[in-house]
């Protein structure tokens, strides 16, 4: 009997937890730094990891500026557990496309990184009343085609080894 009470006890303890961390978790963060990390899945889709202020995780999606999913787009659509925002890359966008990467032409190394803004915004759910800006940084390395006449970088050239990385350090804050 007085196993079964404290079983009883315990099972109440931990709902009555469970339900004070779920109200906890949905509460409007604070503000303040924030670090970003993305692993890319697809040409359009990544998973997101963002830790200080923000404590959650999700996905990424990319968009033009009309919410439409393109894998070319400066927009990224960040859905996590408990709401999301959208972040406005285009400042990302130019420095990535000014970079010169660098190239060894005798085997074919590439290696580049480019870093440049992210500004949130549209937020919902818990991050409802977002801004902020996050200094994004680009790292991407592989191994194109070699060929008869040197080694072929253009755009539908296969990478071999592809590595990339995003990460980003910046402050957020709630209306």
């Amino acid at each position: 009997m007085r196993a079964a009470k404290l079983a009883g006890a315990v099972g109440v303890t931990v709902c009555l937890l469970g339900v004070g961390s779920v109200a906890l978790a949905a509460s409007t963060p604070q503000g303040g730094k924030i670090r970003v990390f993305v692993t890319t899945t697809s040409n359009t889709k990544s998973k997101i990891l963002i830790t200080g202020a923000i404590g959650d995780y999700g996905t990424a999606v990319s968009q033009d500026a009309s919410g439409k999913v393109d894998p070319n787009g400066n927009f990224e659509k960040v859905t996590l557990k408990q709401g999301g925002f959208v972040v406005n890359a285009t400042g990302l966008a130019k420095k990535i496309n000014s970079v010169k990467p660098t190239i060894n032409k005798a085997n074919c190394s590439v290696a580049a990184t480019a870093t440049g803004p992210g500004t949130l915004g549209d937020g919902t759910g818990a991050y409802t009343g977002i801004s902020g800006t996050v200094a994004l940084t680009v790292t991407f390395a592989g191994i194109a085609p070699k060929t008869a006449t040197g080694c072929n970088l253009s755009q539908n050239a296969p990478v071999f080894g592809a590595y990339q990385s995003i990460t980003g350090v910046g402050s957020v804050s709630f209306k």
